[in-house]
């Protein structure tokens, strides 16, 4: 029988080996590797092509979003589950856009993962119940909403948009994303104007409403 091969992605070491280990007691399942970040991430899947990740958001450096975006276009036929504490409709909108396949929470992890797992293992769709509620609630207020200017930015950009509200300096988002530094200047311009922002501190307001970044409380 093939296994469905399986990459974790977290920064918590503790979560990764707590998955790992649920997942062992499957026989159709075999966690071929693990990753700290988003840089890490895009890395394993270029080098193990895995059948699925299990995405995390919020991590250092390139986040879960920002990953998912280079692992998709890298290579399409990856199927990203994302595995999140966040149920925010903000952050499950950007995932879909980024055509995950699937978005549980951590909270509701046990048999529903599995169950998740080899759902988009087939090319199936798997949204947790109050996930799939807020899509609902979300299409349904659809056509009352503004076109959201995140949307204009390109790909790169919303890397980008997510490095400087974190506070990374030119030159680290440069080394991080490797681009050089002028073209990240460049990136930082295009995504002011496109948003309308004149500050940095305003991008990282900008930032936090959208659920792109989340103050630690």
């Amino acid at each position: 029988m093939s296994k469905i091969k399986v990459v974790i992605v977290d920064d918590h070491s503790l979560v990764r080996e707590g998955i790992t280990a649920l997942l062992k007691f499957y026989e159709d399942v075999e966690v071929i590797g693990e990753a700290a970040d988003g840089r890490e991430a895009i890395a394993i899947a270029t080098k193990l092509n895995p059948d699925v990740m299990l995405m995390d958001i919020a991590m250092p450096g390139l986040g879960g979003l920002e990953a998912t975006i280079e692992i998709k276009k890298r290579n399409p036929d990856i199927k990203i589950l994302v595995l999140s504490q966040y149920d925010d409709r903000e952050y499950v909108s950007r995932f879909l856009k980024a055509n995950v396949s699937g978005y549980i929470l951590k909270r509701a992890v046990g048999g529903e993962l599995i169950t998740a797992i080899r759902a988009v293992a087939k090319g199936e769709s798997y949204l947790h119940s109050s996930i799939a509620a807020k899509v609902i609630d979300g299409y349904i207020g659809k056509a009352a909403e503004v076109a959201d200017p995140y949307d204009s930015l390109t790909d790169r950009e919303k890397q980008v948009l997510k490095l400087i509200a974190e506070g990374n300096t030119h030159k680290e988002m440069a080394t991080i994303l490797g681009i050089s530094v002028k073209t990240a200047i460049a990136h930082h311009t295009n995504i002011c104007d496109k948003l309308a922002l004149r500050s940095k501190a305003e991008l990282i307001k900008f930032a936090i409403q959208k659920g792109i970044i989340r103050l630690e409380t």
